[in-house]
């Protein structure tokens, strides 16, 4: 068999073992054949000459809030990682629609990586920082309401951090959504890029979800604020609406675009909206007072 398969079938036990150290309980990690690995390696060492089948498992993932778990199915073709993996997530806490969702948006983001590179750790990582949001937007549609008690909203402020934001069209996207969800806030473009959202929850969700996907790979929330409230939220908000925040740059303008924003503007700004406390979140560094 050629060469590229043997080296994809060694990349795939060099994965396998990663996976035992982070799921190291017997049975995390439920091979549908136990002898699968060990044919493997019998065949990558000569003394099996039919291809081995295919490597195939269920983790069983823990995710703390809600407190849920979801069951991840995975097999692994011949080929892969050079080729797709397969994967689908399952939930008994799941509607059909949700289940559905889920899976979508894990597909679409293991398609952002490249030919060659592992992804199933990556896939368990999304799925224990994303997958919340399905079963919350699921309660908020089938749990029954009771008019007896008032309706109360989350209001959710989201500092979103990435490593640059040029390009017009993904400019042009965060603005539209922005606007067409009741959301207010900015993008800061350059790099960094940073962009605040607030609003209701579910619109903050929906933005955060509408732009990270299908093909965001260096973007992440890095801080999130969130109350209670009974009203519309319009007295939480430190924005007046959503906005692209231009400032001074410096640094090479030439085709790269490798050039840093004004931090010390940036600060400036975060001062006039009361927000002085996310620059350290955002970056890792204090800031110093102009006035001290």
């Amino acid at each position: 068999m050629s060469a590229s398969v043997k080296e994809s079938l060694q990349l795939q036990l060099l994965e396998m073992e990663m996976l035992f150290s982070m799921f190291p309980n017997q049975g995390e990690v439920k091979l549908e054949d136990v002898n699968a690995l060990t044919n493997i390696k019998r065949y990558l060492e000569g003394t099996r000459e039919a291809l081995p089948p295919k490597i195939e498992f269920v983790i069983t993932l823990q995710i703390e809030e809600p407190k849920v778990k979801i069951d991840l199915q995975v097999t692994m073709p011949h080929s892969y990682p050079y080729v797709a993996l397969q994967l689908f997530g399952r939930s008994s806490e799941l509607d059909r629609h949700q289940q559905l969702l889920l899976n979508k948006d894990l597909t679409s983001y293991i398609g952002t990586f490249d030919p060659g590179e592992l992804c199933i750790c990556a896939a368990i990582q999304w799925l224990q920082d994303n997958s919340a949001s399905y079963f919350l937007n699921r309660k908020l549609v089938y749990e029954p309401s009771t008019q007896a008690k008032p309706v109360k909203n989350t209001f959710l402020r989201m500092w979103i951090y990435s490593h640059h934001i040029y390009q017009q069209d993904l400019r042009k996207k965060i603005l539209d959504v922005g606007k067409r969800l009741d959301v207010t806030g900015f993008c800061m473009t350059g790099k960094p890029g940073i962009i605040c959202v607030e609003g209701f929850k579910e619109h903050c969700e929906e933005f955060w979800h509408t732009i990270r996907y299908p093909n965001w790979k260096h973007i992440s929330c890095k801080h999130a604020e969130s109350v209670e409230t009974e009203g519309n939220g319009e007295d939480l908000r430190l924005f007046h609406s959503f906005e692209e925040l231009l400032l001074e740059a410096h640094g090479d303008y030439g085709l790269r675009n490798d050039y840093h924003m004004n931090l010390g503007q940036f600060l400036e700004f975060l001062k006039k909206h009361k927000s002085e406390h996310v620059f350290q979140i955002l970056f890792g560094i204090e800031s110093k007072s102009s006035d001290s």
